[in-house]
């Protein structure tokens, strides 16, 4: 009986550990992101500076569309920016990250972000540019 001793306790702590993988799994919950820049980046009007910076989701159910930019250390929030939700028919494997068409000399802006091995995702609404809405009110 003594020799069982050791596989029962071994058991036991192998059925405990696995009854805490899915909070260990809710980090994945956030799609938490890090994402490096070479260039200034627009993101809905907040332009962020070449460097490393962490894209996570609010941790809540019943809003899937609100995102946190981080500094690369998570101890400053730069922005919050409610997204739109976008879907594609492929899935990858890792960050998928798309950008509108931005006049020469000014930053990419920001489109769509899809975590690894998801077909929804999310669409960043394009903020007019200041110079083209003046001229446009000039115009009227």
């Amino acid at each position: 009986m003594k020799r069982y001793v050791p596989v029962i306790a071994a058991l036991a702590t192998s059925l405990m550990s696995s009854a805490f993988v899915p909070s260990l799994k809710a980090g994945e919950s956030d799609e938490k992101t890090i994402i490096t820049v070479s260039q200034p980046v627009d993101v809905q009007g907040t332009i962020l500076p070449a460097g490393q910076y962490v894209l996570k989701l609010q941790d809540s159910p019943s809003n899937r569309s609100v995102v946190f930019v981080f500094n690369s250390e998570e101890t400053r929030l730069i922005t919050t920016v409610l997204a739109v939700h976008a879907y594609r028919l492929d899935p990858t494997d890792k960050s998928d990250f798309s950008f509108y068409d931005s006049p020469s000399g000014q930053p990419a802006v920001l489109h769509t972000w899809f975590y690894p091995g998801e077909n929804s995702g999310f669409e960043f609404l394009q903020r007019k540019h200041k110079a083209a809405a003046e001229s446009g009110a000039a115009g009227h």
